[in-house]
C-alpha cells in the first residue's frame, strides 16, 4: 500500500506475549485405556477390584471403595451361586425345585431395585447403580451360611443340625445387614436412616429365610 513505507513504529512501545505453544506435562496415563492391555490382564484387574469389596464386606468399615468403583459382577456371582444352591430343595411344587432359581434370582434383584428406589425417593446422596452394588455384595455373609447350612445337612437334618443351622443365619443375617447398612446409612438424612435401614432388613431377612427353611429333597 502507498504510504505504509514511511510508518515508523517506536521502539518504547513494549511488545507482550509469546509466540511459543505452551506444552503441559503430558502423562502417559492419560493416554491409556483398557483397549491396549491384554485381555488376561483386564480381568486379573477385575477380579482383584471384585475381591477387594468382597473383603470390605466381610470387614465392613466406613469406606468408599463399594460406592467409588462400583460393579455388578460379584452380586450377579453371588446371586446365581446362592439360586443353584437353593435350587433342588423341598418346595410346594412337586418338581425337582426348577422354579427356585428364577425365584431366588428375581426376590434378590427385585428386592435390591426397591430397596434402591426407597432410598432415592428418601433423599439419598448415591446412584442407582451404587446402591445395587453395595446390596449385592452385602449376600456374601448368606451365601457363606447357605453354603454352610448345605455341609451341615450332610450329616442329618435332626434338632442338633437345625439349632446349627439357626445359629449361623442368624449370625450371618445380622453380619449382611450391619454391613449394608454401614455403607448405605450415611448417604441418607440423618432423620430418614430409619425409614432405609427398615426395608434392607426385612431383604436380608427374606433371603435368610429362604436359607433356614431349606431342606434337600
Amino acid at each position: 500500500f502507498p504510504g505504509l513505507a514511511d510508518v515508523s513504529i517506536s521502539q518504547d512501545i513494549p511488545v507482550e506475549g509469546e509466540i511459543t505453544v505452551p506444552v503441559g506435562s503430558h502423562s502417559p496415563d492419560e493416554d491409556y485405556s483398557t483397549l491396549d492391555e491384554p485381555v488376561k490382564d483386564t480381568i486379573m484387574r477385575d477380579l482383584k477390584a471384585v475381591g477387594k469389596k468382597f473383603v470390605h464386606v466381610m470387614y465392613p468399615r466406613k469406606s468408599s471403595a463399594l460406592l467409588r468403583d462400583w460393579d455388578l459382577w460379584g452380586p450377579l456371582v453371588l446371586c446365581v451361586s446362592l439360586a443353584l444352591m437353593l435350587q433342588g430343595g423341598s418346595a410346594d411344587s412337586k418338581d425337582d425345585g426348577g422354579p427356585q432359581f428364577a425365584e431366588v434370582f428375581v426376590i434378590i434383584w427385585f428386592g435390591a431395585v426397591v430397596i434402591t428406589l426407597n432410598s432415592k425417593l428418601l433423599g439419598g446422596t448415591i446412584s442407582f447403580f451404587q446402591s445395587l452394588c453395595v446390596l449385592g455384595y452385602c449376600v456374601l455373609p448368606l451365601t457363606v451360611a447357605m453354603l454352610v447350612c448345605r455341609l451341615v445337612l450332610l450329616a442329618g437334618a435332626g434338632t442338633i443340625s437345625f439349632i446349627i443351622r439357626l445359629i449361623v443365619v442368624v449370625a450371618m443375617f445380622g453380619w449382611s445387614t450391619l454391613a449394608s447398612t454401614a455403607f448405605l446409612a450415611d448417604s441418607q438424612p440423618p432423620n430418614r436412616k430409619a425409614l432405609v435401614v427398615y426395608p434392607i432388613f426385612l431383604f436380608y431377612f427374606v433371603i435368610s429365610w429362604m436359607i433356614l427353611t431349606f431342606t434337600p429333597q
